[in-house]
């Protein structure tokens, strides 16, 4: 079993205490074991993360249980917490459940339509996505990524089916993202949100049910190339 290393990990960067510190806290990690900055096999404790931080123990052993709820890590009696690796079964699986829910609320969302300043927005977070990917910039990639597509799955009205798209979207990138990044892998899927743009804009439901299946599917593939050549 591997123990945490001495070296400070970069998304653990400290931050003067808020008000609304612990969810800082869970957002810092769970950002660190998506782009692979907490590596699945090692074991990290509260006090050590909390170190980093520059605050107490608690919330980080807080913030670290709900992950634990999330699925993203797994909790070890009297040690710490380890980032748990997920099987290419359990990512199929959770790619399956994306496509059950995100393809049929795009759907609906290209059928509603979409005001001007939503798609506004929506473009230059498109933008961002493709400005990341050709900087290979993994960490804003998956920070854009992920807003991109939470903001979109919002119109549709329900909060709940955005925070549980969210979380499958966490624990499907535990691999991390930094070889496809610096290889241009993520270009190609980063030019689609922009064409999944263009057809919501048209009321294109259909297409835009489809493209957003082969998106999912697509990300799936290189996530799964990537395990192969790991």
């Amino acid at each position: 079993m591997l123990s945490a290393p001495d070296a400070p990990i970069s998304a653990l960067t400290s931050f003067a205490p808020r008000r609304n510190m612990r969810d800082e806290i869970i957002e810092k990690l769970r950002g660190a074991v998506i782009t692979g900055e907490l590596r699945p096999g090692v074991v990290y404790s509260a006090p050590g993360l909390a170190e980093q931080f520059g605050v107490s123990a608690t919330p980080v052993r807080e913030a670290m249980i709900d992950l634990a709820k999330e699925g993203l890590v797994e909790t070890l009696r009297n040690k710490g917490f380890r980032v748990r690796e997920p099987s290419e079964q359990e990512l199929d699986n959770l790619a399956e459940i994306r496509l059950l829910i995100e393809a049929p609320t795009v759907r609906q969302v290209a059928e509603a339509g979409i005001d001007p300043q939503t798609s506004t927005e929506l473009r230059t977070l498109a933008q961002g996505i493709e400005k990341a990917a050709a900087e290979h910039d993994f960490i804003a990639y998956i920070t854009i990524d992920t807003e991109f597509h939470c903001r979109l799955l919002s119109l549709a009205g329900n909060r709940e089916l955005v925070e549980t798209v969210r979380a499958l979207r966490a624990r499907s990138r535990l691999y991390g993202v930094r070889p496809l990044a610096e290889q241009g892998r993520l270009i190609p899927s980063a030019h689609e949100h922009m064409e999944l743009l263009d057809l919501i804009e048209r009321g294109a439901a259909a297409e835009a049910e489809a493209l957003i299946r082969r998106h999912i599917g697509h990300v799936r593939g290189i996530w799964a190339n990537r395990c192969e050549q790991s």
